[in-house]
């Protein structure tokens, strides 16, 4: 397979230089923005899934997961989970599809910022958690975009868990990994990578057949980091 995509192309070299001020300040003010109602229904609508299969199994959630190639795939590899694969586009979701969906995963169609909080508010902790190749956000003035600078962050951390992100810009994950340890202490790696079976994700098919490099950030999120995301003291 031959493509040609381009590489993510950025005037930040580096991590950005408001990261631990932004993260500072969103842990300190929690996101109180009202969840819309299509959220809690698809939220509903997702534990009701899950509870059909028996409301136990450990919990995968493919945030973003987009046409859902990749929660297909999890639920292959994890068949003794159950996975949610969450996008907020019904068009992605719907694309290609019918497919042949295993018993152990559904599609829900929600915006992840409501979804994250909706799960931290019900008490759900994940066993594990993807964030693969989310949008940049490549100019320097995106960093509030990016999920690490967005006020929901703290909200996702402590969701516990296995977390994983892949993305094929070095700077994003690398961003991340400071994130995470500003609000938990945990010190976390940034690796080059290659898929060890075949691509997640298409966006990692593609980006693999255009000789990208590609970077990922994975590490175990305790019960105790999940008290620990809530706030972040300053330090002296």
């Amino acid at each position: 397979m031959k493509a040609s995509s381009r590489s993510v192309s950025s005037a930040q070299q580096a991590p950005h230089r408001d990261l631990e001020a932004l993260v500072r300040r969103h842990s300190e003010h929690p996101y109180m923005k009202p969840v819309l109602e299509y959220n809690r229904q698809a939220f509903a609508a997702a534990m009701l899934a899950w509870r059909e299969w028996d409301g136990e199994t450990p919990l995968v959630l493919d945030a973003g997961c987009g046409v859902g190639w990749s929660t297909l795939q999890l639920a292959e590899q994890f068949p003794d989970h159950f996975v949610l694969g969450v996008d907020q586009s019904l068009d992605r979701l719907n694309r290609g599809k019918p497919l042949p969906l295993p018993n152990n995963a559904a599609f829900v169609r929600a915006d992840l910022v409501d979804f994250w909080r909706l799960l931290r508010a019900a008490d759900v902790q994940l066993a594990r958690h993807y964030l693969l190749y989310p949008n940049p956000w490549p100019k320097i003035s995106h960093l509030a975009r990016r999920w690490h600078g967005h006020p929901v962050f703290p909200t996702l951390l402590s969701l516990g868990g296995r977390l994983e992100c892949r993305s094929n810009w070095q700077v994003y994950v690398e961003e991340l990994a400071q994130a995470i340890k500003l609000l938990t202490g945990l010190s976390v790696e940034v690796e080059n990578f290659v898929p060890e079976i075949e691509p997640l994700t298409p966006f990692e098919a593609k980006y693999l057949a255009s000789g990208h490099c590609l970077y990922r950030l994975a590490l175990r999120l305790s019960p105790q980091n999940r008290e620990s995301a809530r706030t972040l003291p300053w330090r002296c």
